[in-house]
């Protein structure tokens, strides 16, 4: 009887020994195999904008620190939320990323319901850049600085009129924040897209805007627009007289557009490990980090938790502008 004892207990250890053993070089069989085929990196919005160009940047430089090609694919609609829908639904191996931008934490606030959770659904891979919004106006306005802005605001009958590229944005919600901070008299007009708005701008339909940099920068250099103030901590080298909001007079105001990678929830750690090391390495890149100067962007790189921290807080601030603005998705 002590004898079958022994043996069953000598059975068991082996068969231990060997699960042990097959455990332990799981995580390592993951990472040296993963990734086997292309990936797919959607992109919310349409092909052309920022986001897009910023993805396809990144991709194509990612893809050769993996050894795969990551293909950009834009599938549009609800502010981002189609795409975000798409990824979060996707299977949890790697091989399907999203753009996670400004916008879906803003969406947060702004939707009754969403498809998808913003935090849940969602494993962080990494940041990749911040772009800040310049507050720019009809050069034909006697207005010169902020505090002109101000003065003019607070004189006008009617308001001031601040266009945006649709309800919501962060476009939009730049100026309400501005709104609050003074108390100021601003009148929203929104627009479906920023061209049409920067358009109305130029013409002098509607007098200000606090725009994204990349689209306001040429016509702020042709002298189309003149820019007021940018809403980065720093002053951008492209823009070196043009003040930040804190220089002019609104210390802790900062507003800038962002792009990060996300993958879906539950992907494994290993994997997210080898996209964020990937990632990190694109925006070491010298053509990369010049071509998101010219768009007076920022590279941002960092770890999975450092976004993670940062969509969480981004978060709590845009569901207290949402909610002070009365902002609502149209």
């Amino acid at each position: 009887m002590m004898k079958q004892e022994r043996h069953r207990r000598n059975i068991c250890i082996a068969i231990a020994a060997t699960l042990g053993s097959c455990l332990a070089s799981a995580a390592p069989a993951v990472e040296t195999s993963w990734p086997t085929k292309p990936l797919k990196l959607v992109v919310g919005y349409a092909a052309g904008g920022a986001t897009d160009v910023v993805a396809r940047l990144v991709a194509n430089r990612m893809g050769v620190e993996l050894g795969q090609s990551i293909i950009v694919d834009n599938r549009t609609g609800a502010n981002s939320n189609v795409g975000a829908e798409i990824v979060a639904r996707a299977p949890a191996d790697g091989y399907s990323l999203y753009v996670y931008t400004i916008a879906n934490t803003i969406n947060a606030s702004l939707y009754n319901k969403l498809g998808y959770d913003p935090v849940k659904d969602f494993e962080p891979v990494g940041l990749i850049a911040k772009i800040p919004n310049l507050l720019v106006v009809n050069p034909g306005l006697p207005i010169h600085s902020v505090q002109d802005y101000v003065r003019f605001a607070k004189n006008s009958s009617d308001g001031l009129t601040f266009a945006s590229s649709g309800s919501g944005s962060s476009i939009h919600l730049s100026g309400e924040m501005f709104k609050m901070r003074t108390g100021l008299n601003m009148l929203h007009v929104p627009y479906r897209g920023s061209a049409p708005a920067v358009s109305d701008l130029l013409g002098g339909q509607v007098q200000s805007m606090f725009d994204n940099s990349p689209s306001s920068m040429p016509h702020v250099k042709a002298g189309k627009l003149r820019a007021l103030a940018i809403t980065s901590k720093e002053r951008s080298p492209l823009l070196p007289d043009v003040p930040t909001l804190a220089e002019s007079g609104f210390p802790g105001f900062e507003v800038q557009s962002w792009f990060g990678i996300s993958a879906p929830a539950g992907t494994p750690e290993v994997i997210i490990k080898r996209l964020n090391t990937a990632l990190n390495q694109a925006l070491k890149d010298p053509g990369i980090k010049q071509r998101l100067a010219e768009l007076v962007a920022t590279t941002a790189p960092g770890t999975p938790d450092d976004m993670r921290k940062f969509v969480a807080s981004e978060l709590k601030s845009w569901s207290e502008v949402v909610k002070a603005s009365g902002a609502k998705a149209n």
